[in-house]
């Protein structure tokens, strides 16, 4: 047989019996007076039990209602945290394996941060990392990757969030003639460049912006990602591009040069996206903060809101 105590009313008797007052109640529970008396009457036609009778100027729980009390105040707890908020994770105790998908020189920079975090905080979590690849694979929606970060073609299934607004840079290796704070812009386009594209793309805003100055680069091949094509630049007179600040490790570690050229590029927003079942996720959103974390940290995006940058021309 269907119960007749419905959920509001434990968590009405919960109270009632806490507070032992139907005022009290009522002031809880954010209703009137008569409101709190009539659904008193509810429960006491429910439990075929008085609940709270009057005893001098206050009220007491009947026997039977003393015997249910520690009972509904646990089925009132168990029912708030299965429809309440997700608690916050504990690192130290959490077990998990997570999939972050990032273009590789993102994860050349921010990988290494990041597992020695979890080493230190989180022991019992896996990260695995996946390049982009050539084609959009719809990981998310399929849930095979967690988290993604890069520049986001966001769905109705996504959620995201900004983390960084980029500039382009050149690289190139020290010495290089563009190094010169007063090479024109005939000199870029006749540098040789590599593209970096994970489709194998070889033309993009680069070339559009010295479209419209009415030039055309010479562009001699492409590769898929950032981190290969620093690397191709550190032994060659190739001239790559990359973004400023999230790069700028990596353009360090390789003892290359990062310049502004003289043309007006249009920025790169890098975004966090991940499927929307989880945004309620306590342990995902712990995730997405560690990732933000090491993203912001990597660009030089420092406590206090302080952003390390390079300068106009040619410094390291």
């Amino acid at each position: 047989m269907q119960s007749r105590l419905d959920f509001n009313l434990l968590v009405a008797l919960d109270v009632l019996l806490e507070e032992e007052s139907v005022t009290g109640a009522a002031a809880r529970l954010h209703l009137s007076g008569p409101a709190m008396s009539r659904t008193l009457g509810r429960i006491r036609r429910a439990l075929g039990d008085p609940v709270l009778v009057r005893s001098g100027r206050g009220m007491v729980p009947t026997p039977r209602a003393l015997a249910l009390r520690a009972e509904v105040r646990d089925v009132v707890r168990r029912a708030a945290g299965i429809f309440g908020p997700d608690e916050r994770v504990d690192p130290g105790t959490l077990e998990a394996s997570f999939t972050v998908q990032a273009e590789e020189g993102t994860i050349a920079v921010v990988a290494g941060p990041l597992l020695e975090r979890l080493a230190r905080e989180a022991p019992g979590v896996t990260l695995r990392f996946l390049g982009e690849g050539p084609r959009d694979t719809h990981r998310l929606r399929r849930d095979t990757v967690d988290l993604e970060v890069g520049v986001i073609s966001a769905t109705p299934e996504t959620s995201t969030l900004p983390l960084l607004t980029e500039r382009f840079v050149a690289v190139m290796r020290p010495g290089h003639p563009l190094t010169k704070p007063d090479a024109p812009l005939t000199a870029w386009a006749a540098a040789s460049q590599l593209a970096t594209s994970r489709r194998g793309r070889t033309r993009g805003p680069i070339d559009d912006a010295l479209a419209a100055e009415g030039l055309r680069r010479r562009l001699v091949g492409s590769v898929p990602d950032a981190h290969t094509a620093l690397a191709v630049v550190a032994g060659s007179d190739l001239v790559a591009f990359a973004l400023a600040r999230l790069h700028r490790r990596l353009i360090d570690r390789l003892g290359l040069v990062a310049v502004v050229p003289p043309l007006e590029l249009p920025p790169c927003v890098l975004e966090m996206a991940w499927h929307v079942r989880y945004d309620a996720d306590a342990a995902h959103a712990w995730l997405r903060g560690i990732v933000r974390d090491a993203v912001l940290d990597a660009a030089g995006v420092l406590p206090g809101g302080t952003i390390s940058d390079i300068g106009e021309r040619g410094e390291r």
